[in-house]
């Protein structure tokens, strides 16, 4: 029975150093190994099952794929003493483990350079270029602009892009890829993430478009009170022209009819002018004379034959 304990004692004890003999590295990961704080051999960068001498050697883990950094916005003043808020961001990747163990040892402190070298670089580039530089990377004609009724008048473009927003970030990752390889660390990318006015140049940037949209509606509305007095004035035109037409007509329809009722009174009147000024002084009877008129006249009136009656001359 004592002996089978002590095999088991052994057993555990066997367990216990093998466990602190083996360690593992995946994938994503990368071991320097130190001993009393020294580092022993080659850093191991193949995943797999890896064996050390228990107790005495320390496994010391680092990341071997991509890691983010994430910079706190700042407020910036570009060329032009436009002050902008900045937020930038950055890929990074531990490549020399060794080098990243004696200088600056863990993530923690890593983000602390990262800090400390891309943050200046950033500043530096946002104040050596005015703010169209850091916003576009082109003189690419915008897709949308404002039109008036004059639509085919081309956008005029009032400013020239000569570096651009992604030869700016280029130049804050060439400035800062060096720095950061003296601690193992390799700069892959670093992009802006948001450009922002202050709430200062916000509100009179607000102001501003405000003051230009209603500048553009104005522009609209006198625009459209010109073409609406174009077409008033076109619509009185035509209206007078139609009636000037439609009484110059009527005034030759009328004056062929009065010339044709003339020619067939003057017709009438030639076969029997008898007959024509009797016919003629009936109507004017008719018309001139009622139960309430009174008629004071000469008895040899002519207007008065009719009265007193007609005798035919034999």
């Amino acid at each position: 029975m004592k002996s089978k304990g002590f095999v088991i004692i052994i057993a555990v004890i066997a367990l216990f150093f093998i466990y602190n003999a083996v360690y593992t590295i995946n994938e994503t990961e990368q071991v320097v190994i130190t001993q009393f704080g020294k580092i022993i051999g080659e850093p191991k960068k193949e995943p797999g099952l890896k064996f050390k001498i228990p107790f005495i050697q320390k496994v010391n883990y680092f990341n071997k794929n991509l890691l983010d950094w994430d910079g706190d916005p700042g407020q910036i003043p570009t060329l032009d003493k436009t002050y902008i808020w900045v937020d930038t961001f950055a890929r990074w990747k531990i490549v020399e483990p060794v080098m990243f163990f004696q200088t600056v040892n863990n993530r923690f402190t890593a983000m602390g350079k990262l800090n400390d070298i891309i943050d200046p670089a950033v500043r530096n580039f946002i104040t050596s270029y005015s703010l169209i530089e850091a916003v576009r990377n082109s003189n690419r004609q915008m897709d949308t602009f404002e039109i008036g009724i004059d639509a085919d008048r081309k956008q005029e473009i009032t400013y020239a892009i000569k570096i651009g927003r992604d030869k700016i970030t280029q130049g804050i990752l060439n400035q800062a890829k060096p720095k950061l390889a003296m601690f193992g660390i390799e700069l892959v990318d670093v992009k802006i993430k948001r450009i922002n006015y202050v709430e200062q140049v916000r509100n009179s940037v607000y102001k501003r478009m405000i003051a230009e949209r209603k500048q553009i509606a104005e522009k609209f509305r006198s625009e459209g009170r010109g073409e609406s007095r174009k077409i008033l004035g076109e619509k009185e035109r035509d209206l007078k022209q139609i009636t000037s037409e439609a009484y110059r007509k009527a005034q030759e329809i009328k004056g062929k009819a009065d010339a044709e009722a003339t020619k067939i009174f003057a017709d009438a009147f030639g076969v029997d002018p008898d007959f024509y000024s009797f016919t003629k002084t009936l109507e004017i009877y008719s018309e001139s004379l009622d139960d309430k008129t009174s008629l004071i006249i000469s008895t040899d009136s002519e207007f008065f034959k009719y009265l007193k009656g007609y005798q035919e001359k034999p």
